[in-house]
């Protein structure tokens, strides 16, 4: 049997105002068929696991493009493009194949496709006909289209937020189309649209509690999978929103009742998956008021794992007014002050200007005298799959009882490490500040006495019913009640 793997991956938040072009790829670094040897970028685990169990079988191994972008606006037409191209020749090169599959997210947005994944799934369909089974797996923060859905044998979505649990997917789409390769299976797809719009995170219930659920319904006769795709609010596409998927073997209508049962489900759970955001005055009451502890403050509208600068000020300058020290701060995307600290060195005090460069959402720029306790050109913190995630040039500022992580390549914070690796020492600390949404929570919440979402003014704040979406058709929550009238 011969398999063709490759990743193609970004998140876009059609609402930023930074386009995503070759740099953003070229950060976390462009593989041509290296992709499972680095493991740099989110699939790069992925497509290891894939090379690694195929081989062990004695399949023959294509592997072509790797290339994952930080979520920004939307992706270069002419960048886009190339990747995509590069992929359906390097497929074409290898044709035939039995089995094609693919790291995607499903919320990817270029100039002129709306639907990059179902663009590519529809073109590699083509180039291998109706025999081959092609698979991908996608972020739960996808948009599941028509497109997709029609050109692949199966899609299978993260079911953890954080998402943890990317392997573990993979292992599930590879041994799903495995079967279907060797005819043991036929897998067919139902989709229910939950008609709702927001952030569901399963650390806590009821959506804990709703992925259990998830399991226990993959373990029924004939049930192959189970996938909710959140849906990535920040994007104004046609598909965007919550839906749930269920694929069945050869069963249309028990995919069907499926999928419109456990849909239901989380539609009646919609009032309780609220983010349980404080605003920042009120999060600060909260942190005053703590007595023993390191209490985790989430940045979560200046995340940019959701295409958000990651330079906004709101939050610190919150801290400064205060007075509260004992708390570390980062990651601040900012590699101009990056670059002013590396010229000069650890010890040395200076007035440096940090943040409020993208405009209004990243609030103003916050004039302060600092002292450099730390540089690094290549710093870099562990990622979800324990793979490293770069954050380039870097440097540790203290600052009013403050310490600061600046960095040059903007990203989420996700470990520890990302403060830890500059020598910040998190054990004597009051807080510590992250910007993230909800990423660094697998890492952070064991040494959390406390976890505080901090609901400041930013490119993603979570006012789901506030986004002005143009190409949504129809209602959805919360921006109505109970669109789909089911009380």
């Amino acid at each position: 049997m011969k398999i063709f793997i490759a990743e193609l991956c970004t998140e876009t938040n059609t609402f930023s105002p930074m386009p995503t072009g070759w740099r953003g790829f070229e950060e976390s670094g462009i593989g041509y068929g290296t992709g499972s040897q680095r493991r740099a970028t989110v699939y790069g685990g992925v497509l290891a696991r894939w090379r690694a169990r195929s081989e062990a079988l004695g399949w023959t191994v294509v592997e072509s493009v790797s290339a994952c972008a930080q979520p920004a606006g939307r992706t270069l037409r002419p960048v886009y493009e190339a990747l995509r191209d590069r992929i359906l020749d390097d497929l074409a090169a290898a044709a035939p194949v039995d089995l094609v599959l693919l790291g995607l997210h499903g919320a990817m947005v270029a100039e002129g496709y709306d639907d990059c994944e179902g663009d590519l799934l529809a073109r590699i369909r083509a180039l291998v006909g109706p025999g081959a089974v092609v698979g991908a797996e996608l972020d739960l923060h996808c948009h599941l289209t028509a497109a997709m859905r029609d050109n692949a044998t199966a899609l299978i979505g993260f079911k953890e937020y954080p998402h943890t649990d990317m392997v573990e997917r993979a292992d599930e789409l590879f041994d799903l189309c495995r079967a279907a390769a060797e005819g043991r299976v036929r897998p067919v797809t139902a989709v229910f649209d939950c008609a709702m719009m927001g952030l569901y995170q399963t650390t806590r219930e009821p959506m804990a509690g709703f992925v259990a659920a998830m399991r226990a319904a993959e373990a029924k006769p004939g049930i192959l999978s189970v996938s909710l795709g959140h849906g990535f609010p920040w994007a104004d596409v046609a598909d965007v929103g919550t839906k749930l998927w269920v694929i069945a073997d050869c069963d249309a209508d028990l995919a069907r009742r499926e999928a419109e049962r456990l849909g239901r489900q989380v539609y009646g759970l919609r009032e309780r998956l609220a983010v349980p955001a404080l605003p920042i005055s009120a999060a600060l009451d909260r942190l005053e008021a703590g007595r023993d502890g390191l209490v985790v403050l989430a940045d979560i509208a200046d995340n940019p794992g959701g295409g958000a600068p990651g330079d906004s000020t709101f939050l610190l300058e919150g801290l400064l007014a205060r007075g509260i020290g004992g708390v570390a701060l980062g990651c601040l995307w900012d590699p101009v002050a990056v670059d002013v600290c590396l010229d000069a060195g650890p010890g040395a005090v200076l007035p440096l200007r940090v943040g409020g460069k993208m405009g209004p959402v990243s609030g103003r720029p916050l004039d302060l005298e600092v002292t450099v306790r730390a540089v690094r050109q290549d710093h870099c913190q562990t990622g979800l799959t324990g793979a490293p995630v770069q954050l380039g040039r870097s440097a540790w500022v203290h600052a009013s009882g403050i310490d600061l992580v600046l960095c040059s390549i903007r990203t989420q914070v996700f470990a520890p490490d990302a403060f830890t690796g500059l020598g910040i020492d998190l054990g004597g600390l009051r807080a510590v500040a992250v910007k993230s949404t909800q990423h660094f929570h697998a890492a952070f919440a064991p040494l959390a006495s406390a976890v505080l979402y901090v609901d400041s003014p930013g490119a993603i704040a979570p006012d789901f019913a506030a986004i002005p979406y143009t190409k949504r058709p129809g209602a959805y929550w919360p921006r109505v009640p109970d669109p789909l009238g089911l009380g």
